[in-house]
């Protein structure tokens, strides 16, 4: 009986379903290669389902060849992927788009251009001694012949033949890149039939089962046993809840190390892998050659051959990547740790599916019968309700590792500062006094400030003035290294007008500050100290970060002005005073996630101080001193950030209290699409009522020329989110095919954040 695949394809589409010719044996999840389109175009499907069921369509094309012997995909992955698309609203093609390395989607209009792109696999080539001389006698009798006649060939010989065992002779393959012998004497040996030569894929040599764990203090052992027991009565997911510096990194590596001691796989979150190059570099010391390393950073062939490497492992992997490392085919799952579960990385925004990676752990360990660790020290409302309800496991630590102490901090008014003339440039009195007396100290410096660039915008003084993105509803931000106005949305980037475009009397200034500003006044008020800038405009690859991180780690640099990059995932020994520079602008967003956000950005930053020995010490500079959460960092009391916060949310219906999904409808013409979002509005009002908010313009209402406008939904926890989803779905399928809304683009966001 005739067979047929429906097979997901790589775009915004349903699967498809293709007939199976005679004699292809097609397994579910293996890659293949199908003609789809009016064009015929070649592109690669994964089989999703295999029936005997014929399409209603008159002509059916056919599966073109199977491009990889082993699915990719096994049944866990395929229904993780189906998850996402069900409950982030996009379709299986967009999870694959995502989910997979470039080279694995090859496509072409021909088979010609389909075949040139198709990836393959890099070869190697190994050398082994010919059979014969596995025989000691013989070996010995060819050895003292060449010592005499051909020494160069008879070291090479001895070379491959202890590879791997010098106490015996090895007739096994060797790489050709470990043998120091040249070209011309293993093609000699070849020709003479003492060796052979044969060329296969390159394999990766993973590391034994032994590891050097650290010692736990009884507060980490008391966390690692109450994980444990947790795991053991049957919970898929915990929370680990550490203050920063708790050592909460030592309990993930016992965890870890317990599962690739049974052969299971082990994958560690981490929100940014440029950020926790410390965290790779440790777990490397105690893992060796197991740990893989997985992110964006990796070339296109490098993240391809990872994923076909691991696709074909047995099992023992540990892998350390960002939200994109949930696709990865590990077919024995055993754990998932996401550390810093709070970060707002983890969330992708564009493009769909827009999921968050760490409730994507959630849900795959759940499908593989493994475990998921949501570590954090402030973490997340929605994870710690989790946990208070009992849903979670939890386990607490609640102090320092070793004799480190937490830091002191200290509230600096800017605005008394400045009444009373101890404000210098950006600077209260408090913080430069600080600063001199660490650095008289020989200790270091961090500076926080959350926005790049030297200032947030240029105006006029004379007519007010100011640069505005032309493509954009934003500011253009002055940078002072090639003195250029830049658009931190679309990248559009200008000259500094020489005078006011407007008025054409006036020089326009900056206003403002940012990171390039700090780092220009603070050199400026401290010559002799040795100052650095991490942002992104520092960072233009990897290798100038890790020279900047590694002049700081080894005291090449006294003072380290950054923005958010320098409050995750490092432990400097040397620092001792953290400053941070303008908290109210942390605290003056239109998010309802504002306050927690400020709370755990300054408590990640503050924690980078005195980690070793003697605490260190935390100046946050605001002009609202006896604002809570300010008074809340500093008496690092989280317990009673979550509370103000939980009420408030329970009040006006935020999470956890309520589901959130987040309409945003673009479109250039902003008549039309001011009356497209009415109608949608109006639409969704009459199936949820009140739950819709809007339409409303969001803070920056122009981007790349399209002009935006949104709505939200929210819907209560007790119901049903399923049936909401497909309800809003209906709803907009039926608002895209009115002929005057066609051309608007609507941006499905479940759990925006």
């Amino acid at each position: 009986m005739p067979q047929y695949a429906d097979i997901v394809l790589p775009l915004a589409q349903p699967a498809y379903t293709f007939a199976v010719p005679e004699g292809l044996t097609l397994r579910e999840g293996q890659a293949v290669a199908v003609r789809f389109g009016p064009r015929n175009k070649f592109c690669t499907g994964i089989v999703w389902r295999l029936h005997e069921r014929r399409p209603d369509f008159p002509r059916i094309k056919s599966v073109q060849r199977i491009l990889y012997d082993e699915p990719l995909l096994s049944a866990p992955q395929r229904r993780l992927w189906e998850w996402i698309a069900s409950y982030y609203m996009c379709s299986v093609g967009e999870v694959m788009r995502c989910a997979l390395p470039s080279l694995m989607k090859p496509s072409g209009d021909t088979e010609e251009e389909f075949s040139e792109e198709e990836f393959r696999p890099r070869m190697e080539s190994y050398v082994s001694l010919a059979p014969e001389l596995g025989n000691e006698e013989a070996f010995h009798e060819v050895c003292e012949r060449l010592e005499r006649r051909a020494p160069r060939q008879y070291e090479a010989l001895l070379e491959i033949a202890s590879a791997g065992d010098e106490t015996r002779i090895s007739t096994g393959e060797v790489a050709r890149r470990l043998l120091q012998a040249d070209s011309t004497v293993l093609h000699t040996l070849e020709r003479k039939g003492l060796i052979r030569r044969t060329e296969h894929e390159r394999t990766v040599e993973r590391g034994g089962s032994t590891f050097r764990l650290p010692q736990l203090s009884p507060h980490q052992q008391q966390a690692l046993d109450t994980l444990r027991a947790q795991f053991a009565a049957g919970r898929s997911t915990a929370l680990l809840q550490g203050i920063t510096g708790s050592g909460k990194t030592e309990i993930y590596i016992h965890l870890i190390a317990e599962v690739l001691a049974r052969g299971g796989d082990v994958l560690l979150l981490v929100p940014e892998i440029a950020l926790t190059a410390q965290l790779i570099e440790r777990m490397e010391r105690i893992f060796g050659s197991r740990v893989t390393a997985y992110h964006s950073k990796l070339t296109n062939r490098r993240r391809t051959e990872t994923y076909l490497r691991l696709s074909r492992s047995q099992g023992g992997e540990f892998v350390v990547g960002v939200r994109s490392s949930i696709f990865l085919p590990l077919k024995h799952l055993q754990l998932i740790v996401v550390d810093e579960e709070h970060d707002a990385s983890y969330k992708q925004a564009d493009p769909a599916p827009r999921y968050n990676a760490r409730d994507c752990a959630v849900v795959m360990a759940r499908l593989t019968g493994g475990r998921t660790l949501l570590g954090s020290a402030t973490p997340s409302l929605e994870s710690w309700s989790n946990a208070a309800s009992g849903k979670y496991g939890k386990a607490v630590l609640n102090e320092r590792y070793g004799e480190a102490r937490l830091p002191v901090v200290y509230i600096s008014d800017t605005l008394r500062a400045a009444r009373r003339g101890e404000r210098h440039a950006h600077f209260n009195k408090l913080l430069l006094d600080k600063i001199g007396e660490t650095l008289q100290r020989g200790e270091q410096v961090m500076l926080f400030q959350n926005r790049r660039g030297f200032s947030p915008y240029v105006e006029c003084t004379e007519c007010g003035w100011t640069a505005r993105c032309p493509n954009c509803n934003v500011t253009l931000t002055y940078h002072k290294s090639g003195r250029k106005l830049v658009c931190h949305y679309c990248g559009h980037t200008e000259e500094v007008p020489a005078k006011c475009p407007s008025c054409r009397v006036t020089d326009v200034v900056p206003v403002g500050f940012g990171t390039e500003k700090i780092e220009e006044e603070i050199a400026r008020i401290f010559p002799e100290a040795r100052v650095a800038r991490l942002d992104r405009d520092s960072v233009t690859s990897e290798r100038a970060f890790n020279a900047i991180i590694d002049d700081f780690a080894a005291r090449r640099t006294d003072i380290l002005v950054g923005t958010q990059m320098i409050t995750k995932g490092f432990d400097f020994a040397g620092v001792s005073l953290v400053g941070i520079l303008n908290a109210d602008n942390l605290l003056n967003n239109p998010d309802f996630r504002a306050a927690e956000r400020a709370f755990q950005l300054m408590m990640q930053v503050s924690g980078r101080a005195g980690r070793r020995g003697d605490g260190g010490e935390v100046v946050i500079q605001t002009g609202d001193p006896t604002n809570p959460v300010i008074r809340q960092v500093a008496t690092g009391d989280y317990e009673a950030m979550v509370r103000t916060q939980l009420a408030e949310r329970q009040q006006f219906f935020y999470p956890p209290y309520a589901r959130l999904t987040s309409l945003t409808l673009r479109h250039r013409d902003p008549e039309t699409l001011r009356s497209g979002v009415m109608e949608l509005a109006q639409r969704l009002r009459a199936r949820f009522g009140r739950r819709v908010l809007g339409p409303m313009a969001p803070p920056v209402d122009r981007i790349r020329g399209e002009y935006l406008v949104g709505l939200l939904l929210k819907i209560e926890s007790g119901a049903s989110s399923a049936r909401a989803r497909e309800l809003l779905g209906a709803e907009l399928k039926s608002f895209s095919e009115n002929p005057a809304c066609r051309a608007i683009t609507v941006v499905v966001d479940v759990d925006p954040q």
